[in-house]
């Protein structure tokens, strides 16, 4: 295989289904491109269950590494995984591995990535705020004056 993933259209599946799967003898996956939807991705079980295979044991290793008080084996080596970590306080790397260990051992446990995707997503915007001095600047400080009445909360019954 030599790319992760080829773009084609959702109507060529449809309309050349062997043709169409036989390009994931080259590729990892298959990215159907669809008009009034999103992109959908169409992969082998095989390829399927070696990519989680993966994660299993990239989040085992993790935990493994934070369990045994290497964390600062992680702290080192998370720049170049995560370059944007660079950004972030040391206080806020700490906090960003732990979470990272746990959300992919339950991410794991589920076989659903998307809380993984998730907290980077997050993480990363943050990095972005502490990126840009101006817009941190805004964001940490006080608000000037009285913002006025709280409204009483609905109560539902």
């Amino acid at each position: 295989m030599t790319e992760g993933y080829e773009d084609v259209s959702f109507s060529e599946l449809l309309h050349h289904p062997a043709a169409t799967t036989r390009r994931l003898d080259t590729v990892r996956a298959l990215r159907l491109r669809r008009r009034d939807a999103g992109d959908l991705a169409l992969m082998r079980v095989e390829q399927m269950e070696r990519d989680a295979t993966v994660v299993d044991f990239t989040s085992r290793l993790l935990a493994g590494l934070v369990r045994t008080e290497n964390i600062e084996a992680l702290r080192q080596a998370l720049p170049e995984a995560l370059p944007w970590s660079t950004f972030l306080p040391a206080e806020d790397v700490n906090t960003l591995l732990t979470e990272l260990v746990d959300t992919a051992r339950g991410a794991v446990a589920l076989d659903n990535l998307a809380p993984i995707a998730l907290l980077l997503t997050q993480w990363r915007h943050s990095a972005e705020i502490y990126a840009d001095p101006a817009l941190l600047a805004i964001l940490t400080r006080e608000p000037e004056g009285d913002l006025g009445p709280v409204p009483m909360p609905q109560v539902s019954e």
